[in-house]
């Protein structure tokens, strides 16, 4: 049995863990990858490597990711359910294992008619939860679902996706627990810059015992201005950012360094709100370096 990665003995040890995220370039050259994770180095415990975000081809996430590991950098892979039948899925799990890569955050994927290749065809042979099934199979029971072993298994730490949101007194998480009993270890959460609808989410989760089964980390990010704001609330699904965050971005002098300031406020509130293991750190709009200057400012990982 393989160890475990930093992420997961971070959690497992209660420590509030940081990801943070990096979008593969559309390149052969693995150093524009390295360059844009490099700010990262040392900071995040752990960079998701983005799959073919919004139906666009980049490098390959496994590729990506296998470069990270191989820079020191712990990377969370991500799979998407789009491109790939199960056979494809497995034998990506597989090549992603050999060359050290543990974390796993498996998503629907963005459909083919948002990006810049339309006419391209879908796959979604194995929904999200399916494919969570395949990776705690092959991690717990050795064997892929025809029953051949896989000599030696891989070890996996298995994330998936939610959105926290303001639940409605009757919602029920049907969709977080089918993943938790799929096998899903630890969850990254949509954007949520809301505290008090975080906090009204998680305590959702805790009446359905989520939160003992879990770890959670919620999204947050710099944002670089309240017209980022605003298109980040009415463009993303889920996302939730009070009309007073976009004020304070309206009237700053400078709106990037509130947009940091805001960000390490948010962790700050999160790192004492029960239920939640961490933080993953996304700023798509301004790139790694906005990431890493809010991690440093944050102090979160110092005195570790």
């Amino acid at each position: 049995m393989q160890k475990p990665g930093r992420l997961q003995s971070l959690m497992a040890d209660g420590v509030f863990a940081v990801t943070a995220e990096v979008t593969p370039p559309l390149s052969a050259d693995p150093r524009k990858l390295l360059r844009l994770a490099a700010p990262l180095k040392g900071l995040a415990d752990a960079v998701n490597v983005t799959d073919a975000a919004g139906a666009r081809a980049t490098m390959s996430s496994t590729a990506a990711a296998a470069l990270l590991q191989q820079d020191g950098i712990e990377p969370v892979l991500q799979v998407t359910c789009r491109d790939r039948n199960r056979i494809a899925l497995a034998g990506d799990l597989l090549g992603a294992a050999a060359q050290g890569v543990r974390n796993l955050l498996v998503l629907f994927g963005d459909r083919p008619e948002s990006g810049d290749q339309p006419d391209a065809k879908p796959v979604y042979d194995l929904e999200s939860r399916d494919v969570i099934a395949l990776a705690r199979q092959m991690r717990d029971d050795g064997t892929l679902p025809s029953g051949r072993g896989i000599d030696p298994p891989p070890h996996f730490f298995i994330a998936a996706a939610d959105t926290p949101h303001d639940p409605a007194q009757d919602w029920q998480p049907k969709g977080l627990i089918a993943k938790a009993d799929a096998g899903a270890d630890f969850v990254q959460t949509q954007f949520c810059f809301d505290l008090a609808i975080t906090r009204r989410y998680l305590t959702r989760l805790a009446d359905f015992g989520l939160t003992d089964r879990l770890k959670l980390l919620i999204g947050i990010g710099p944002i670089a201005s309240a017209r980022s704001a605003r298109w980040m609330r009415d463009n993303l699904h889920g996302v939730s950012i009070p009309d007073r965050v976009i004020d304070r971005l309206e009237a700053a002098v400078d709106p990037a360094r509130e947009g940091r300031r805001i960000c390490i406020e948010l962790i700050h509130g999160l790192r004492d709100m029960p239920g939640v293991a961490g933080v993953h750190i996304m700023a798509p709009l301004q790139g790694t370096e906005a990431v890493a200057q809010v991690i440093e400012e944050s102090s979160v990982i110092a005195g570790r």
